[in-house]
C-alpha cells in the first residue's frame, strides 16, 4: 500500500514537473529565441521606445487626421472582448449599422465598406481592407494637408498581402498605417495622444 501510494505521488510530481514547469519552460524560451516579437504581444513602439500600441488590438482614434478602425461592441477594451451578440435580423443592429453608415457617407451615393460600419466579433480587430483605407482617405488627407496620391500611396505601403497564399484577402493595420502618417508629415500631438 505505502509502496504504491509512493510510486502515485512520484508519478504525479514527475508528471507535474514535465506539464506545468518543463513544458511552458521550453515553449516560452523558444517563443523569445525563435519569435521574441511575438511572444511579447506584437507591441508597437515610438522613437522614444514607448510602448503606444500591440499590432494585434484595435484602438481608437479621434482625429479626422488618423485612419479610424472597425467599430467595436465593447469600446476597444482588451478585458472585454466581445461582440454585441445581436442577431442579423435584430432592429438595434440594424439601427447602429444606418447610423454609422449615415455618418460616414458624405453623400448618400456613396456607400461606406461593410467593415467600416460592421464591428468584428471580437470588438478589437486592429486590421481594415484596403477599400475601408481608400474611402478614408480623402478625410485623411484634406485634414493632414497631403496630396491624395501620397496618402494612397502610404496604404499600398501598409497593405498586407502575405496571407493570400491561403486565400486570405489583404488588409491594413490601422495603427502601423497610423504611424507612417505620423512619420511622413508629423503633428503636434502624436499617435499616442490621439489615442482616447
Amino acid at each position: 500500500m505505502i509502496r504504491e501510494s509512493l510510486r502515485a505521488l512520484a508519478a504525479c510530481l514527475i508528471t507535474f514537473g514535465l506539464c506545468a514547469v518543463a513544458y511552458p519552460a521550453t515553449v516560452w524560451i523558444l517563443a523569445q529565441v525563435v519569435f521574441p516579437d511575438q511572444a511579447e504581444g506584437s507591441l508597437i513602439k515610438n522613437q522614444e521606445r514607448e510602448v503606444i500600441g500591440s499590432a494585434l488590438i484595435a484602438q481608437p482614434f479621434a482625429s479626422d487626421r488618423y485612419f479610424q478602425p472597425r467599430p467595436s461592441a465593447v469600446d476597444y477594451n482588451a478585458s472585454a472582448a466581445g461582440g454585441s451578440n445581436l442577431g442579423t435580423h435584430n432592429p438595434d443592429l440594424a439601427n447602429k449599422i444606418a447610423k454609422r453608415a449615415e455618418a460616414l457617407s458624405a453623400s448618400p451615393e456613396v456607400v461606406a465598406p461593410i467593415d467600416l460600419v460592421t464591428a468584428s466579433g471580437s470588438g478589437l480587430d486592429p486590421h481594415i481592407t484596403p477599400e475601408a483605407a481608400t474611402y478614408q482617405a480623402n478625410r485623411v488627407a484634406t485634414a493632414r494637408n497631403l496630396p491624395i496620391e501620397r496618402v494612397r500611396q502610404l496604404i499600398e505601403r501598409n497593405t498586407d498581402r502575405s496571407a493570400a497564399v491561403i486565400g486570405a484577402p489583404p488588409r491594413i493595420n490601422v495603427l502601423k498605417l497610423n504611424i507612417d502618417l505620423d512619420d511622413e508629415k508629423p503633428l503636434s500631438k502624436s499617435v499616442v495622444a490621439e489615442v482616447r
